[in-house]
């Protein structure tokens, strides 16, 4: 088997409560994956899980094709949780040398200072003397410390400013480059949408929908083009074509919605409207994101 994780028939419950209902799911070794879902649909879980700090009721979880808790399995893996907890009375660099040394073939300091962007005065903080951001740099540090294969972060970017996710994220593109995998969870659907090849999208303990962005937005949510005409064209030739689902104006803009938006194309120029300035859009995330969490739809 080459799946890095692999998820079969997964279920929990916690008193009776089902939290994960039969998830199933595998990796393999280069993709970002992002886990994402309102709250209460089963992501911490399924996480948690995955790191070997629950066992699930029912299924398997099975990481490099070992239990989660093998001592082969965690020297080959990284996290960083949303809760970041430091060693108190040790300055930063202390720490890193501290965990470096539990790996075999750690990442030297000076590699894990390049890809994290910590400062030469964060390496002489004490931990408990840590800023938000300070933190938040140094458990990803932590993360990447025994060059892992695979890298789990949970929110990984709360409490950190515009310079430092974008940091952070090109340092993930450069992780899954070299062919490490990489699983996150996020409330930002805009991170999702940039950084994960593959979407995982959780709802009520279930997956509704497994696929790239763009598969995601192209099938759920809205397909729109919008143009600028004159404000006295009238827009009754659009109506009479039965593939446009509505038609609207705003901020001196018209919007099309359909399914098909090469007709619509097709159509403007057929009526010779006047449009110009003319944007496809092919839905956005948060679309689709609250289409299929606010209703049963099956998954894609």
């Amino acid at each position: 088997m080459n799946d890095v994780v692999c998820l079969r028939n997964v279920t929990k419950s916690f008193h009776q409560r089902l939290v994960v209902d039969d998830v199933s799911f595998s990796l393999k070794a280069g993709e970002v994956v992002a886990i994402l879902g309102p709250n209460g649909a089963g992501k911490t879980t399924t996480i948690s899980m995955i790191l070997g700090l629950i066992k699930p009721t029912d299924g398997a979880v099975l990481l490099f094709n070992r239990q989660p808790h093998e001592k082969q399995v965690r020297e080959r893996i990284g996290t960083m949780l949303q809760e970041v907890s430091v060693i108190p009375g040790l300055k930063v660099r202390e720490i890193l040398e501290l965990i470096r040394s539990y790996y075999a073939q750690p990442l030297s300091t000076d590699e894990l200072i390049n890809l994290t962007g910590l400062t030469d005065q964060d390496l002489i903080t004490r931990a408990e003397k840590l800023s938000g951001g300070q933190k938040r740099r140094l458990s990803f540090a932590l993360a990447l410390a025994g060059n892992p294969e695979l890298i789990i972060f949970d929110e990984p970017t709360v409490g950190m400013d515009i310079s430092s996710r974008n940091r952070f994220w090109e340092t993930v593109r450069m992780l899954a480059a070299q062919g490490k995998s990489i699983i996150f969870s996020t409330h930002y659907l805009q991170e999702a949408d940039d950084a994960a090849g593959r979407i995982l999208l959780f709802n009520e303990g279930k997956i509704v929908a497994d696929g790239t962005p763009e598969e995601i937005k192209a099938r759920i949510s809205k397909q729109t083009v919008s143009f600028i005409i004159d404000p006295d064209v009238s827009l009754e030739k659009l109506y009479l074509h039965d593939e446009i689902k509505d038609i609207y104006r705003k901020n001196n803009r018209v919007y099309v919605q359909s399914d098909h938006t090469d007709r619509i194309l097709e159509f403007i120029f057929q009526e010779k409207i006047g449009a110009r300035d003319i944007l496809v859009e092919r839905g956005k995330l948060d679309d689709a994101f609250q289409q299929l969490t606010s209703s049963n739809k099956e998954a894609i």
